[in-house]
């Protein structure tokens, strides 16, 4: 024991000898937070972040204290698709939501073809997502019934609403921002309202060239609303994603006006947030927003290709970086940060 003591006694001497080289944490970190990974979405809750993105087959999560060492972390598949029906093939932009005390994951899927694309929900108890059992609340239709896909929640003024992208018709062709009420997490009640089409120019680069496909295709998508002051921030991604344009609008609306009258929000008329060909980031979008672990910092988590022609595939890879507000109240996402810049790690990690 005396010698256990004596080696314990020199370590601690050793440690606290000036310019001895102490281990510490690098305090940056460099983008993309994984090799791969589209749609990515996180959430904090109880100490911990829990992130997703989109892989096509199942839904995986992934649970850290900091965000920033993701590549560290080891995931679990939470979900997987039955082998046939409505929602067993394209699992799309998976969202964790923590509701009424439980966890509920939203995701987009089809039957094997785009047209039956539609939106659908999981509701778990358990106090961490990825334990207990993910059960199946079905599919969240407003009465339209049309295509659907990046469907996200959020609560203001104590009523829950559902925002995602979708057809106006049974045709592709357009995809519009729609919002409605719900009367739980996983039923919409009343009828859908279309707050956002594509109307600029930048959220019209859409041409395709594959013969199952329309020619061209305007797109809004990928809506998260952003809540700061008196005013909601309903930040969308535009133009095909298969483009190297595509980038993210915003629209805006106060906090005391009626969110489901269209009048109510204003379409900034240039994009927030775009390629940057200097920092070889291309088509960035499909975003979310996270506080760095103090509470301190706001930070924007999104994807993007290094080259440009990369488009919507595995090339996509999930970045972030902080963001500030201008003097209006509105954000300013700067520009997307070059691949292999340090920045320094979200405050409080």
């Amino acid at each position: 024991m005396k010698r256990i003591s004596s080696l314990l006694l020199l370590l601690a001497a050793l440690l606290t000898t000036p310019g001895y080289a102490q281990p510490k944490t690098d305090a940056t970190f460099t983008n993309p937070l994984l090799p791969a990974g589209a749609d990515p979405w996180s959430i904090y809750h109880d100490g911990y972040y829990y992130y997703t993105h989109t892989t096509g087959n199942n839904i995986t999560l992934w649970k850290t204290k900091s965000l920033s060492q993701l590549k560290t972390v080891p995931s679990k598949v939470v979900w997987t698709p039955p082998t046939t029906g409505p929602n067993s093939r394209e699992i799309w932009a998976p969202e964790l939501h923590r509701l009424n005390g439980k966890w509920y994951l939203y995701y987009a899927a089809d039957a094997g073809t785009n047209q039956t694309h539609r939106l659908w929900v999981l509701e778990n108890s358990s106090a961490d997502p990825l334990q207990g059992t993910w059960t199946d609340k079905g599919q969240i239709k407003d009465p339209t019934n049309k295509w659907a896909i990046d469907g996200s929640v959020f609560e203001h003024q104590k009523q829950l609403y559902f925002v995602w992208s979708g057809w106006e018709g049974d045709a592709n062709g357009r995809q519009n921002i729609f919002l409605a009420k719900m009367k739980n997490p996983w039923t919409i009640e009343g009828e859908r309202v279309r707050v956002s089409t594509p109307t600029f120019g930048w959220e019209k680069n859409g041409d395709l060239n594959n013969p199952q496909d329309p020619a061209h295709v305007d797109v809004n998508e990928g809506p998260e609303v952003l809540r700061h002051g008196n005013k909601l921030y309903l930040i969308y991604s535009a133009s095909g994603c298969w483009t190297d344009f595509y980038s993210l609008g915003m629209l805006t609306a106060d906090a005391s006006s009626d969110l489901l009258q269209a009048s109510s929000w204003t379409k900034s008329p240039q994009p927030i947030f775009q390629q940057d060909a200097a920092n070889k980031v291309y088509a960035p979008g499909h975003n979310s927003f996270f506080k760095s672990p103090d509470g301190q910092q706001d930070w924007i988590l999104y994807h993007a290709n290094d080259e440009p022609g990369q488009g919507c595939g595995r090339f996509r890879s999930p970045r972030a970086q902080p963001f500030t507000w201008n003097p209006d109240g509105t954000p300013n996402f700067g520009k997307p940060v070059a691949p292999g810049q340090p920045l320094a790690r979200p405050s409080g990690e």
